[in-house]
């Protein structure tokens, strides 16, 4: 249970070092691996850089803290129902990365203006039925609903959701994700991307630049330099 307390601290840490910290709000989520009904998650009221083994709480796929002394979030329920529709993934952050959020209000596409963008090349949802927070089981599981299959979606004027089947996927996931956004507000600051990546060349790079050792690579990498 350390072991995963750890992971889950060392991804706020990861994803606060670069920048997608917004004072104490977003958050990450772990799967239990032997109680996949059970995860462990960052609690209320802190920084995600600030997550210890002690203050991490645990919680039910209805939304239930069942275990620690801090408080729950109130968008729990982004957490409990994409990890209930989808059983495959064990991870699933929440932030209100900047260029991302910045991004959703253009209503255009993510196109594959750096490689960043070949990994969202198989479809990019955005949710917009509200840009209320997520704090009902029903927009949590409207939120899982529009996610679908894939690894990340932009919450429109509010954030993004990533998941996958590790921490580290899930959390490199929501950096090239802001990083794919950052770039393309780049060329639209500049009067619109005129070249993008092909299409199918795109899908295929995104295809087999997304491996298990890159995603532990870069997470250990800035690990490293948090601890510098």
């Amino acid at each position: 249970m350390n072991s995963l307390k750890s992971l889950l601290a060392d991804a706020g840490r990861v994803l606060a070092h670069e920048g997608q910290g917004d004072y104490v709000a977003g958050h990450v989520s772990l799967r239990l691996p032997h109680q996949p009904d059970r995860f462990l998650m960052k609690p209320a009221g802190i920084g995600l850089e600030e997550m210890t083994e002690d203050n991490i709480i645990m919680v039910d796929l209805d939304g239930n803290k069942v275990e620690g002394a801090a408080g729950r979030h109130n968008e729990v329920f982004i957490h409990s129902e994409v990890l209930r529709a989808r059983p495959d993934c064990v991870a699933v952050v929440h932030t209100h990365a900047p260029y991302a959020v910045a991004f959703s209000s253009l209503g255009k596409p993510l196109q594959a203006v750096s490689n960043d963008g070949a990994f969202f090349a198989n479809g990019l949802p955005v949710f917009d039925e509200t840009t209320e927070l997520i704090i009902t089981k029903q927009r949590g599981a409207a939120v899982a609903r529009k996610l679908g299959p894939h690894g990340a979606l932009l919450l429109r004027n509010h954030g993004i959701v990533t998941a996958a089947t590790s921490m580290e996927q899930a959390v490199w996931l929501a950096l090239k994700l802001n990083q794919a956004c950052h770039m393309q507000l780049m060329a639209e600051w500049a009067g619109g991307p005129k070249l993008v990546g092909d299409p199918e060349q795109a899908r295929a790079k995104g295809a087999y630049a997304s491996r298990p050792d890159i995603h532990t690579g870069v997470f250990q990498y800035v690990l490293r330099r948090c601890r510098g």
